[in-house]
């Protein structure tokens, strides 16, 4: 049997418990990757849940408190420690989030932030779409001549790719004590260029989700620059043809599947 479960949701609350103070019946809320964690231990008391040897994800993890199983976005409700919900910003669009498409949504941050913008991508096809969120140049990575071009340039790089892919191409336009920073997990262990690290003093790191403070950040950012994923929004009974048009990379840039009927479909 497969089991399709979701981690980025958007809805309304319809119910609360008697201590509940943070939320009450009709907000909008958001969750993430998580719906509890021990709250005591250093990296709870860091704000860096997601780090919590007890933590509870939203799906396919531990069991809840009362011994359930988390089922995800696609189950009719949702139970989350308030803690764990986010506030939705006011006149936001419940469908303007989404973490997937990672890049095309990281080049409309970075953007914002005021940074200069170089999208790196195996696809000539995306140059002129991700202009259009801001970025200021862009390259193919595999056309060596361009690479070499702007090797030494940058300051950092943001890698969200999941499939396997060399580093080394890339790793060659950071700038020295530059970081590379890995966001997605490949499938197989990427190889990396040790001696280039050393010699440039160039940091290699990984990333994945935030904690609540830094997602709610986030979200005050986003609203107040109008910052959106590009989505396609689609009812419940279209999921089986949106998994097979992901296979085939058939979607800009993310699916919003809306359980509930509310949206308006694209």
């Amino acid at each position: 049997m497969l089991a399709l479960d979701l981690h980025e949701i958007v809805g309304v609350v319809t119910e609360v418990g008697s201590k509940v103070q943070k939320f009450k019946v009709g907000y909008i809320v958001g969750v993430g990757c998580l719906i509890g964690s021990c709250r005591t231990c250093e990296d709870c008391a860091d704000d860096l849940e997601k780090f919590c040897p007890k933590k509870i994800t939203t799906y396919d993890g531990p069991r809840y408190y009362d011994g359930t199983l988390t089922f995800g976005g696609y189950s009719d409700h949702v139970v989350v420690d308030e803690h764990f919900a986010i506030h939705w910003p006011e006149k936001f669009p419940l469908d303007g989030v989404g973490l997937g498409g990672l890049g095309h949504v990281a080049v409309k941050f970075a953007e914002a932030f005021g940074a200069k913008v170089t999208v790196i991508s195996t696809s000539p096809s995306k140059k002129e779409a991700l202009k259009e969120f801001g970025a200021d140049s862009f390259l193919v990575s595999h056309d060596p001549e361009a690479l070499q071009a702007a090797a030494g340039t940058l300051h950092g790089i943001l890698d969200t790719v999941f499939a396997v892919h060399p580093i080394l191409p890339l790793h060659s336009l950071l700038k020295n004590h530059a970081n590379y920073i890995l966001l997605s997990p490949p499938e197989k262990s990427l190889e990396l260029p040790v001696f280039p690290l050393l010699m440039g003093r160039k940091l290699v790191a990984g990333s994945s989700i935030g904690g609540i403070k830094e997602n709610e950040k986030m979200l005050s950012f986003a609203a107040e620059h109008g910052i959106t994923a590009d989505v396609e929004v689609i009812p419940i009974d279209y999921v089986n043809t949106a998994i097979e048009r992901l296979a085939k990379n058939d979607v800009r840039y993310r699916f919003v599947n809306d359980v509930g009927n509310t949206l308006k479909a694209a």
